[in-house]
């Protein structure tokens, strides 16, 4: 199955009825916080705007059909969640933009090109909240003294009513006057309907009830919007600004972070936040990367070891060399890579839009007959009653929630998997997950540690100690920089037992080393350069070794071999329990490995693949990869980190890379990165898509499942307007609030999974 990417030219949502234009709205192009947006069309300038008031695909729609007409405007590109539109055109100016930006009652600020946008008041004034409270007591009280029999037209419930609307309604009733203005079938020219159609029916106090909880449902709706912006904020937040840096005459200055280059040394002392992305050179200490990994035990940290902007020093003093300036950090990737997916429209969101454009015109013509049909076909019926159940379905035809409930939920979980160390690119990418049937994995630096080790070093000769073996064979092996001899070296105490000097030395290109050492000749390499030279090559004892996956170093002195040097890359310690873990998910797990069959099958049994079931391929080119990926099962996941995997990573349906240790190509090919190489986060991945599936169709059916229950509640008399404004304000603020529960994710525990 081919690799399936966003579609460019995929629908933008539609709320209340809006005109959609895909061709001036790139979904896949909204700009991160920190980053600048895509660029712009040959011979255009492209300018961006932060609109205070732009949070929702209503305003969304109003600002396509007021900019989309525009002479020079070419593209559009919307980020809700940062508030910002970005505007191809070929205007003098920016006047105009802003002009048709304030016809919509919105205010645009103009942004520098990579300026992030300024930080975001309260998502309700305290002004705010006063004032519908007040509205509150005005509309109950109001409802009170018609119910107490002061009836429904009363001067003081009027009174109240007018209250209602001066302190909590104006907005609304602002907001349906612009949208009547530009033919905008929205909500809240719906409410305007139905609060004016009230009060021509001389239904004041319900008019109120209306009103009232229009707008606390959106209060409600606003502050839960916020606390999804502010998580994914929170990400890119969590880098310190500034850090200590060495300067060239050896003393250390506080710098801002955005002014360190590449190279610089930084001091971290304990307690402190990583600014950027580093590897240690001096120092040791534990570091909590809990917010960047998901990792929640502290990791020891020492000479050579990775450290990443965000994480937190616990105890010792450290010096670090910066690998990745402010911006390209792990953290910044992540955070724009949550920002950006947010555009991209899942599966199920496409779905509620499409749903939407047939959905809202059907029920409003549907009103329209309600209020007619029943009067004029049936004798004895009072026009003013349609009327009213007319002015309830009005209400409860705008999809709101319906739209709403999906990119809430879809960011939801984006920014609860970047909290578990999982970046994945797109909620396209967040919904297939549940759907996949094979899980394909590269061995080197996936399912392996990818950095040999000598896993046995055997004396042939009786004489000769294990210890004295490695001496020797460590002595040749430091003059080469092939990994194998890196991990003989490693294994021996050079602080204990210094290297030996070793004279006339040789590197066998492809074969091994030579050299003398205390007056004998040494040889250490392959079998086959065993052969060649006419020695034994290690016989039973090396063919079984080398039957176990190993790579085998023959030690020979003199001409005859006494030891044998066995290294292997070890499987990571959790690949087994991973294997494991999507065994019980109902995944077929395969590995496909270029390395030879025996080392591939020995490190397939060592993690519980079946090696005889086909699930071991070894041998692999770049291009057999391909076509094996072609011949699984699908939905199929290919799981990588080198150059040679990029091509499987782009053919299978969802490409996952390992994000800290992977090639910047292999993470450029894929669709989900794993931070920090921890292959515990692909079992989460495949339960997170899985979950956030189950939120996207709660939210659904409790959007459809209200507004049906108050719609059957009307057509026999028992609706209300009161009621149908829950049905839809209500239900927006129920499906935010559910699919923020994504925020609060955790992974089910490992012997939970099967379940």
């Amino acid at each position: 199955m081919a690799h399936q990417h966003p579609d460019p030219t995929a629908p933008a949502a539609v709320c209340c009825g809006g005109h959609d234009h895909p061709t001036h709205h790139e979904p896949g192009a909204a700009p991160a916080p920190h980053a600048p947006a895509p660029a712009a069309v040959a011979g255009q300038r492209r300018s961006r705007l932060h609109i205070a008031g732009m949070d929702c695909p209503t305003e969304e729609a109003l600002l396509r059909q007021a900019l989309a007409p525009l002479q020079g405007v070419s593209a559009l590109h919307f980020d809700l969640m940062g508030r910002v539109l970005s505007v191809d055109h070929n205007l003098a100016d920016e006047a105009p933009l802003l002009r048709a930006i304030e016809a919509t009652g919105m205010q645009a600020k103009p942004l520098e090109t990579a300026a992030a946008p300024p930080a975001p008041g309260p998502a309700v004034s305290r002004r705010q909240r006063w004032m519908m409270g007040l509205a509150g007591v005005a509309a109950v009280g109001a409802e009170a003294l018609a119910f107490g029999g002061w009836g429904d037209r009363h001067p003081a419930v009027i009174a109240l009513v007018l209250a209602t609307l001066l302190l909590g309604g104006l907005p609304t009733l602002r907001k349906g006057l612009i949208a009547l203005r530009h033919l905008q079938l929205n909500i809240h020219l719906l409410m305007s309907l139905a609060v004016i159609g009230a009060i021509i029916l001389g239904q004041w106090p319900e008019a109120a009830m209306v009103v009232w909880l229009f707008g606390l449902a959106e209060m409600l709706e606003a502050l839960s919007l916020e606390r999804a912006r502010k998580a994914i904020q929170a990400l890119a937040e969590l880098a310190p600004e500034s850090a200590l840096m060495l300067q060239a005459d050896g003393q250390w200055l506080v710098r801002e972070a955005a002014t360190i280059p590449l190279g610089a040394r930084l001091r971290l002392r304990p307690g402190e936040r990583v600014a950027l992305d580093g590897r240690v050179l001096s120092g040791e200490s534990s570091v909590d990367e809990a917010a960047i990994s998901g990792e929640s035990l502290p990791v020891a940290k020492g000479p050579g070891d990775l450290l990443l902007a965000g994480s937190v020093n616990q105890a010792g003093l450290l010096e670090m060399e910066v690998t990745a300036p402010k911006g390209q950090t792990l953290l910044d990737r992540m955070a724009e890579a949550v920002q950006q997916a947010q555009g991209q429209r899942a599966p199920t969101q496409r779905f509620v839009d499409r749903f939407a454009r047939i959905y809202t015109p059907i029920v409003v013509l549907g009103a329209v007959a309600l209020a007619l049909l029943p009067p004029l076909l049936m004798a004895g019926q009072d026009w003013s009653t349609w009327f009213y159940r007319a002015l309830v379905l009005l209400v409860i035809a705008c999809p709101c929630a319906l739209v709403i409930s999906t990119p809430v939920t879809i960011v939801s979980g984006l920014t609860a998997a970047a909290r578990r160390g999982l970046l994945i690119k797109g909620g396209l990418y967040l919904e297939q997950g549940r759907h996949l049937k094979t899980i394909a994995l590269d061995k080197t630096g996936t399912l392996t540690e990818g950095r040999p080790v000598l896993s046995e070093a055997l004396a042939l000769e009786p004489a000769l100690e294990r210890g004295q073996v490695l001496h020797i064979a460590a002595s040749l092996a430091a003059l080469s920089t092939h990994p194998a001899s890196a991990a003989i070296v490693a294994a021996h105490d050079t602080e204990t037992l210094p290297l030996l000097a070793v004279d006339s030395f040789e590197s066998l290109a492809g074969r091994g080393l030579a050299g003398r050492i205390q007056g004998q000749t040494w040889l250490l390499g392959s079998a086959r350069l065993m052969r060649e030279r006419g020695l034994p090559d290690g016989g039973a004892e090396r063919e079984r070794l080398e039957a176990e996956g190993q790579t085998v170093n023959v030690l020979a002195r003199e001409g005859l071999p006494v030891a044998l040097l066995a290294v292997a890359d070890p499987p990571r310690p959790h690949s087994a329990e991973v294997i494991r873990q999507l065994h019980a998910l109902g995944l077929r797990c395969v590995m496909l490995s270029g390395d030879n069959p025996g080392a591939a099958a020995a490190v397939g049994r060592a993690v519980g693949l079946d090696v005889d079931g086909g699930e071991v391929r070894g041998g692999l080119l770049p291009e057999d990869k391909l076509a094996a990926i072609a011949q699984l099962p699908g939905p199929v996941a290919m799981v990588g980190d080198g150059i040679n995997d990029a091509p499987a990573l782009a053919r299978a349906d969802i490409g996952i890379a390992m994000g800290a240790g992977g090639t910047a190509i292999a993470i450029e090919a894929a669709d989900v990165a794993l931070m920090q190489d921890d292959l515990r986060r692909l079992p989460e991945f495949i339960a997170l898509s899985r979950h956030s599936a189950a939120v996207l169709w709660q939210n659904i059916a409790l959007a459809l499942g209200i507004k049906a229950a108050v719609l059957l509640l009307t057509l026999f008399g028992l609706g209300s307007l009161w009621l149908a404004v829950f049905a839809d304000a209500g239900a927006s603020a129920l499906v935010v609030l559910n699919g923020l529960r994504l925020l609060r994710w955790r992974a089910p525990r490992p012997q939970m999974t099967a379940a």
